[in-house]
């Protein structure tokens, strides 16, 4: 069972919250965000930016909460360029010390105070019986306070990403941005984790698969969203994904 929805307060921001049924590997394909995570099993996390997809295993009836921060703010947030948590899972203590065992103590204190009121899920939800909204607060109003600490994140990163995502050549938004391509790709590595060339095959195929989540078929797909063909497509989707895009669409899709 999985959920998510927006974060008024951090623009680009998504809660989401999960239970796992122990059914195998979930796979977590590349975006350029940071999350901020909790597990009922090994507590608080983060997740870098992922290059490839990330194969996910839990235990059967682990609750995950999760913030998942856009593309170029993580950095602000946790302290640390995103090319340094590039593919890995990090204890939060490991970044923020004090301050992480002080988190979960607020964490722990969330799911008593909550736990009788389910937290919001609805009743006959995997979700009901345990505190995920208060979860989830707690998690948005430290990075949010964080993230005012730092004066915001930088400006330069949703810029940058939102020419990428509109498929934008990388040429053309350094250009925009007014920076040469050797420190456009600096800058990104920072705030993102790859360079801006990555980045933007990540957020294309990103593109491709929403649309073909919605009914288009593959080989419009790879137009629309600037392949050369589908087959194209496909070796993009294999080499980010590790599995080809007909195996990430809905059934029926």
């Amino acid at each position: 069972m999985y959920r998510e929805g927006a974060v008024a307060e951090i623009p680009g921001a998504v809660r989401w919250a999960s239970v796992s049924r122990g059914e195998g590997a979930v796979r977590v394909l590349p975006d350029g965000c940071l999350d901020l995570l909790w597990s009922s099993r090994a507590g608080l996390l983060v997740a870098g930016p992922d290059r490839t997809a990330h194969l996910s295993v839990s235990v059967p009836g682990e609750r995950w909460v999760g913030l998942r921060l856009p593309p170029g703010t993580g950095p602000a947030v946790f302290g640390v360029p995103a090319d340094e948590l590039r593919d890995l899972r990090v204890p939060l203590d490991d970044l923020w010390g004090p301050a992480a065992a002080e988190l979960a103590d607020r964490v722990a204190a969330s799911t008593g105070s909550a736990a009788a009121s389910a937290g919001g899920s609805p009743a006959g939800s995997p979700l009901a019986g345990w505190p995920a909204t208060s979860i989830a607060a707690v998690l948005e109003e430290v990075a949010l306070r964080r993230l005012r600490a730092a004066g915001g994140p930088d400006p330069l990163g949703a810029r940058v990403a939102a020419r990428l995502a509109a498929g934008a050549t990388v040429a053309a938004t350094a250009a925009e941005v007014g920076l040469g391509a050797r420190a456009l790709h600096r800058r990104s590595r920072l705030l993102f984790g790859y360079g801006p060339k990555s980045l933007a095959r990540i957020l294309r195929m990103r593109r491709a698969l929403d649309l073909a989540g919605a009914g288009t078929p593959l080989a419009e797909v790879a137009a629309l969203a600037g392949y050369a063909d589908q087959a194209h497509l496909t070796r993009e989707v294999k080499e980010f994904a590790g599995v080809p895009p007909t195996r990430l669409l809905p059934a029926g899709a």
